[in-house]
């Protein structure tokens, strides 16, 4: 190793210590002059060595934390960005604020893990994020910089998000008001409309992908998971597996069906936004599996029976979303923001009760009887007005006795028949 890039090496070794609280920054500093009078003896000794040998932190702490010092001493030489510090990461890459140091900006650098490195269908769908992302520019999706590979490291450069996410809230033990989770909401229902207008679906929206700025702008992050619905090569090599977050997965991801579209989004953002206002997800359980059982089987708790203070409408809108058919769902990220913007402006949610009635309409027509939870949200519904109330009655009393008033006048019409003809005949037999 050469000078230089032991120095490099050192000063790296140096911050990790210091930010995982190993020695304090004196201590450090202490052992870093000492290695300079040391140089000058032409006695060459590294930071490490010395750290330990003076007591301020064992072996084992070194070697402990090794790999990350490789690690971040090789994303240091990604071309054209500074490495800050780390920001996070999860099972599948870790997450570096860094400097475009040609714009002189902030951002955020996903990167790959060596280890996951030799995985092709690791690192396939981790370019594919990138390029799904690079096709979608909306102010509520988090934007895309850079895709590339230096040293080993496969990364994806994006806009730097400064804020927290939905769920470091939820974490807390902090729900969020009806009002706060609203405008949260619609601005990653624009998103998702955007996206799937694009042809992409995202299949894993959840409070931890919402990232919140400081001026309240919601932006859906991690498109890790996101398909382009035109990808048949894509659903059929994922055919029959669950790719998505237990939590708020859809039940036909759970299925691994062929099909899956952006209704599966829809039932996903339902289950976020149900975890929002009442704080506890839809469904819990002490396995994933047991979880994802649930979403397939259980009934939905109404989020107003955990949360009181929540408005009908609320109420409507998240069980509709979560419908576990998905043509008793809102169809379309349109379809559920009008009513999301109806409700934010204190009017009821109109697409929902077109979709109670559907829903009842197509359990009578396959035997059954409209569920409970739809005779008790029609209970709680607040009417329009007067007059739609009157309306939706007429057209109700209408459409219940057209059929029956109809058979019965056909019916008076052919025994009216018959017996014309009836007497016709009798009365030629004279």
């Amino acid at each position: 190793m050469t000078l230089s890039a032991q120095t490099k090496q050192d000063t790296l070794l140096g911050q990790v210590i210091i930010n995982q609280g190993l020695a304090t920054k004196e201590e450090v500093e202490d052992c870093v002059a000492m290695q300079s009078e040391l140089a000058k003896e032409q006695n060459q000794r590294s930071l490490a060595d010395l750290l330990v040998e003076n007591g301020y932190i064992t072996r084992s702490q070194v070697e402990r934390i090794r790999p990350r010092v490789e690690e971040e001493g090789g994303l240091q030489q990604i071309p054209g960005y500074q490495i800050l510090s780390k920001l996070g990461a999860g099972a599948m890459a870790a997450v570096f604020k860094a400097r475009q140091i040609s714009l002189d900006r902030i951002v955020a650098i996903k990167v790959l893990p060596k280890r996951m490195s030799e995985n092709k269908e690791f690192v396939d769908r981790f370019y594919k994020e990138g390029k799904a992302a690079a096709k979608l520019n909306h102010p509520n999706i988090v934007g895309a910089v850079d895709v590339g590979e230096a040293n080993g490291f496969h990364y994806f450069v994006m806009e730097y998000v400064e804020g927290q996410t939905v769920f470091d809230r939820l974490d807390k033990g902090q729900r969020y008001s009806e009002k706060e989770a609203l405008n949260i909401v619609m601005q990653v229902c624009r998103a998702l409309a955007h996206a799937h207008k694009a042809g992409f679906i995202h299949r894993d929206v959840k409070p931890k992908n919402i990232m919140i700025t400081p001026d309240g702008v919601a932006k859906l992050a991690d498109m890790g998971l996101a398909r382009e619905t035109s990808d048949v090569e894509a659903a059929q090599a994922e055919a029959g597996k669950a790719y998505g977050t237990p939590y708020y997965i859809s039940p036909e991801q759970i299925r691994g069906e062929l099909d899956v579209d952006q209704r599966a989004d829809i039932y996903s953002l339902g289950a976020t936004f149900y975890h929002m206002v009442t704080g506890q997800v839809p469904f819990d359980a002490p396995t994933p599996s047991a979880v994802m059982h649930k979403h397939l089987k259980e009934d939905l708790v109404p989020p107003d029976h955990l949360n009181p203070s929540l408005s009908a409408g609320v109420g409507e809108i998240i069980e509709v979303a979560m419908k576990k058919k998905r043509r008793q769902r809102y169809q379309t990220a349109e379809e559920i923001l009008t009513d999301l913007e109806r409700v934010a402006a204190g009017e009821p949610p109109l697409m929902a009760r077109q979709h109670y009635d559907l829903t009842s309409l197509a359990e009578i027509e396959e035997g059954g009887v409209p569920s409970a939870s739809h005779f008790q949200t029609k209970r709680n519904a607040i009417p329009v007005s007067a007059q739609e109330t009157m309306d939706v009655d007429a057209r109700s009393f209408r459409d219940r006795m057209l059929d029956p008033i109809v058979m019965l006048l056909a019916g008076a019409l052919a025994l009216a028949f018959i017996i014309i003809i009836f007497l016709i005949l009798s009365h030629s037999g004279r």
